[in-house]
């Protein structure tokens, strides 16, 4: 068995994804301003009705304008044209430009001719200069003012769209689901998977040793995703995630904590408003349940398959000596690629009953040869990946079950047994612990856990890690010819 997560493959995508668009702004807001009606030959004092005869009908004893001298609109005593000269014509020092408001329309009411106001004012009175509308100082500070206004508005509404999406989270808005949600009966695999994954992320990992992608999903409401610790590893020191989302938005990743025994890692981005997967448990799970795998195989990301469970409680060891994972892994038939490591297996209510994590590869393959889906894919039991991820959120790491012995990996015959030294002349049996206590010694084999026979070290190992700190569990041991079961409590051991 093996991880399918390789540096320096994996990373292999055949469509680059665009950069993504920054959103265009908003027109600034403008403002009109009001035109008014007061023309510049209104006076401000009191309005002398018109009368039906035109003003300049009676011209006798008119005072001479304030304005220009002599009444320009004065006719001559017998002919109104013999000067020569149009008496509606303005004066000559008249400025058509010097009024700062358009003169109104005329009304279907108004008179042939215009009604200028009259030259004669009531006694006790002298002409008072018309009215002018607002000038260019009073428009500048309203437009000012309406700026500032504007400004700090669009600061507020732009403040108050930041927050809604969590602290530090991108303007852009969360990946929403398909149409098979809507379009598609519920439980369908198309709805299951229309609605699952906007979940699903893409991991792009860089670090000393290389680059590689992998796959995880949205955990919580706090932006925590889960994935392998194969997918993440080579950026522990120093290296730098990027976690794309299935709408193609790139968020940065941090690795909040990793296990490399159960092959578990949960990794931070600062988003509050992508929604998690719910986890189901992987103890209801029976062989021949439908099951949905999601990921990126081969760098595509968003990529569904559907398969069965084909078995359940199967050991997994993938990794090196160094660095072995004990799973004891939910089987599938479900396509499984690299690049599918750390993505979600559903089942068909949508939740997820494991985390896909290592692919078996052909009998005589090497285990650094590329490989692909054969049928035979192995997945971390829900069961597990609840108690381990809370582990690592809570405190980076994970506490494992042991029973405190060291075992012969180099034994060949039936059954396990325990080593007749430890590391570095370390005693085989840990004085105190769970084994001590129930009396194993050195070289005694351990044949069966719980009834289940086992036949190799990393059986017993995945058998163990499968529990939890503080199962009473029941081993049946051989010693010089003779078989018991003993009874002991596992204590937990990180590391």
């Amino acid at each position: 068995m093996t991880s399918e997560h390789e540096p320096g493959r994996d990373d292999w995508s055949p469509w680059g994804r665009p950069e993504h668009d920054e959103a265009s702004g908003e027109p600034a807001p403008t403002t009109e301003i009001p035109q008014t009606e007061t023309s510049q030959f209104e006076t401000s004092q009191t309005e002398v009705p018109q009368t039906p005869d035109p003003v300049w009908a009676n011209p006798v004893g008119r005072p001479a304008p304030a304005s220009y001298g002599q009444d320009p609109y004065a006719p001559p005593a017998n002919d109104p044209y013999a000067s020569g000269r149009d008496p509606y014509a303005p004066p000559a020092t008249y400025d058509p430009y010097a009024a700062t408001q358009p003169v109104p329309t005329t009304s279907p009411s108004a008179p042939a001719y215009p009604s200028y106001p009259p030259l004669t004012a009531p006694e006790g009175t002298e002409p008072a200069r018309g009215r002018r509308g607002p000038g260019w100082g009073a428009l500048i500070g309203v437009a000012v003012a309406v700026a500032l206004v504007a400004g700090l508005v669009g600061g507020l509404l732009g403040g108050a769209l930041a927050d809604r999406g969590g602290s530090g989270s991108s303007a852009a808005p969360a990946p929403s689901v398909g149409a098979g949600a809507t379009t598609r009966p519920n439980g369908s695999v198309a709805n299951i998977a229309a609605r699952a994954t906007p979940s699903v992320v893409t991991l792009r990992v860089s670090g000393a040793d290389g680059s590689g992608t992998g796959s995880g999903w949205v955990y919580d409401g706090a932006g925590h995703i889960v994935t392998n610790n194969h997918v993440v590893a080579g950026a522990a020191d120093g290296g730098k995630i990027t976690v794309v989302l299935a709408n193609g938005q790139q968020v940065s990743g941090t690795v909040v904590g990793r296990d490399g025994s159960y092959d578990l890692a949960v990794v931070k981005v600062d988003r509050t408003d992508l929604v998690p997967l719910t986890l189901g448990r992987s103890a209801d799970v029976v062989v021949g349940d439908e099951v949905i795998a999601v990921g990126a195989p081969l760098g595509l990301d968003s990529t569904v398959t559907a398969g069965i469970v084909s078995a359940l409680n199967r050991p997994v060891t993938p990794g090196e000596a160094d660095d072995q994972s004990y799973i004891n892994a939910i089987q599938t038939d479900a396509a499984i690629n690299p690049g599918n490591s750390g993505g979600p297996l559903l089942d068909m209510q949508g939740q997820v009953i494991g985390v896909n994590s290592a692919i078996a590869t052909a009998p005589g393959s090497s285990t650094s040869a590329q490989s692909g889906n054969i049928g035979v894919g192995f997945a971390i039991p829900s069961d597990q990946v609840r108690t381990t991820v809370l582990q690592l959120i809570k405190t980076g790491k994970a506490v494992h079950p042991v029973i405190g012995v060291y075992l012969d990996s180099a034994y060949t015959g039936e059954g396990v047994r325990i080593a007749d030294e430890g590391p570095n002349g370390e005693p085989a049996v840990n004085p105190g612990g769970p084994a001590d206590r129930a009396g194993l010694k050195a070289g005694d084999v351990v044949i069966a856990f719980e009834g289940k026979p086992v036949t190799a070290d990393g059986e017993l190992v995945v058998a163990i890690r499968a529990r939890t700190v503080g199962d009473t569990v029941t081993l049946t041991i051989r010693r010089s010819g003779s078989e018991r079961d003993v009874r002991m409590e596992l204590e937990g051991s990180a590391g």
